[in-house]
């Protein structure tokens, strides 16, 4: 073994200690010897890893395995309905919402309230968000379970590797550290300072949502198969983003901007933005401006439908009783949105466009105008029946894409380093 590096002793049997605890959680209840058979490993060089495991409380025996060759039959090893859990958040610019997932994936606690986030300053914010938190904290802590981490999904550029968000043209904010803001939050007997945080653009959380939970829509074990490994992934509410994933991994860009599909100008001599240019897609596909082009006045809408998702409801009910005004507005939208995509595809020739957040409840109406568009302006048209072609779907999470994502994405250190998620949350703090 070399001297230091992920290639010693102990860094091996760390790797191979998140082997077994991933593979359990993906596929449990499941056998020793399947485990064993599904990472490569002999049945003797799996069982003193499980037992690892077990000892720690991140595993649990739920019975007699079936029989499969010789000797007696074992137990059969699910993940543990208690111990650590991921703790996702969500900035939106009418909402705030948390949630809690164990480590089955499944969603333990959840706290949401509507809130007029727009050109409010980053500390009430964050004072509201901290009230939902303690909530969702304590709601898990009766259920035996304790934050791994916390990962808040927020609708603008966050610096690369930072808590810092950069600049969210719908909310305002230009270098705001949410961490400051955050170090108040206390669970039972626990502090969250004392856990990773992240901050992430909300798009790229609703594709890393795509990637663990699209299968099957939130872990409902359809068969239902996940996104190909490359892909775009579109996302919009009041604001339009995007997340590029190659190859199964995120497409992050030098500074952490990539996927800002909402300021990609689609008429370059167009409506003037918030960002300073002209003609950028959401002044076009972006929930107030599909209001305004259906002849509804987006501030009157806001106070009349609030909440997330409320407008977007109610842009569907127009479309489906076949409201002149608003299907032509979709159209629109679809329209403007297929000549940005045009770009990326042709750019990095993804095997899927994803719609997720809002887009999803609106698709029937902007899939028509936004499949024509790509099939124009792509080298190779948009076709599902055609090899080549990007194939575009509809995300089965919708508006709960980022809010899971952040979740699933806090309890990430958890599945890469069981050991030593668990020595820090199980550390004395002050």
């Amino acid at each position: 073994m070399t001297a230091s590096g992920g290639d010693t002793q102990h860094g091996i049997r760390r790797r191979n200690l998140a082997r077994v605890l991933r593979t359990v959680a993906a596929q449990g209840p499941v056998s020793r010897p399947a485990v064993a058979a599904r990472i490569g490993l002999t049945r003797a060089g799996v069982a003193p890893l499980v037992d690892e495991l077990l000892r720690a409380g991140l595993l649990v025996e739920t019975g007699r395995a079936a029989p499969s060759g010789r000797g007696r039959p074992g137990s059969e090893l699910a993940v543990s309905d208690h111990g650590p859990a991921g703790i996702g958040a969500e900035i939106g610019v009418d909402h705030l919402a948390v949630c809690a997932v164990d480590l089955r994936g499944r969603i333990r606690a959840r706290a949401a309230t509507d809130a007029v986030n727009r050109h409010s300053d980053p500390g009430p914010v964050l004072r509201r968000l901290s009230a939902l938190l303690a909530e969702v904290t304590a709601e898990i802590a009766a259920e035996g379970l304790w934050p791994a981490g916390l990962a808040v999904a927020v609708p603008g550029l966050v610096a690369r590797g930072t808590t810092t968000v950069v600049h969210a043209p719908n909310l305002g904010w230009r270098a705001a550290d949410l961490a400051p803001g955050l170090a108040s939050v206390t669970a039972p007997g626990r502090d969250v300072r004392g856990i990773p945080l992240t901050v992430e653009n909300e798009a790229n959380l609703g594709a890393l949502a795509e990637l663990r939970l699209g299968g099957d829509g939130k872990g409902d074990g359809d068969g239902r198969p996940g996104p190909p490994p490359d892909f775009v992934h579109v996302s919009a509410e009041i604001g339009i983003g995007a997340a590029v994933v190659v190859d199964g991994q995120l497409l992050r860009g030098a500074r952490g901007f990539a996927g800002e599909l909402g300021h990609v100008p689609v008429y370059p001599d167009g409506h003037p933005c918030d960002c300073g240019g002209r003609g950028c897609l959401e002044q076009y596909a972006g929930e107030r401006a599909v209001l305004r082009a259906g002849g509804l006045t987006p501030e009157r809408s806001a106070a009349a439908h609030p909440g997330p998702g409320a407008r977007i409801a109610l842009l569907a009910r127009r479309a489906a009783d076949g409201d002149a005004p608003t299907v032509r507005a979709l159209h629109e939208a679809g329209t403007a949105l297929g000549i940005a995509l045009a770009g990326a595809v042709n750019l990095l020739d993804p095997r899927a466009v994803v719609l997720g957040g809002a887009l999803a409840g609106l698709a029937p109406w902007i899939l028509p105008s936004l499949e024509r568009e790509l099939a124009l302006r792509t080298a190779v048209a948009a076709d599902p029946g055609r090899a080549g072609g990007p194939l575009v779907t509809v995300s089965r999470l919708g508006a709960d894409g980022p809010l899971l994502g952040a979740a699933h994405a806090a309890l990430q250190a958890v599945l890469d380093d069981p050991f030593a998620s668990c020595a820090s949350a199980h550390s004395p703090r002050s």
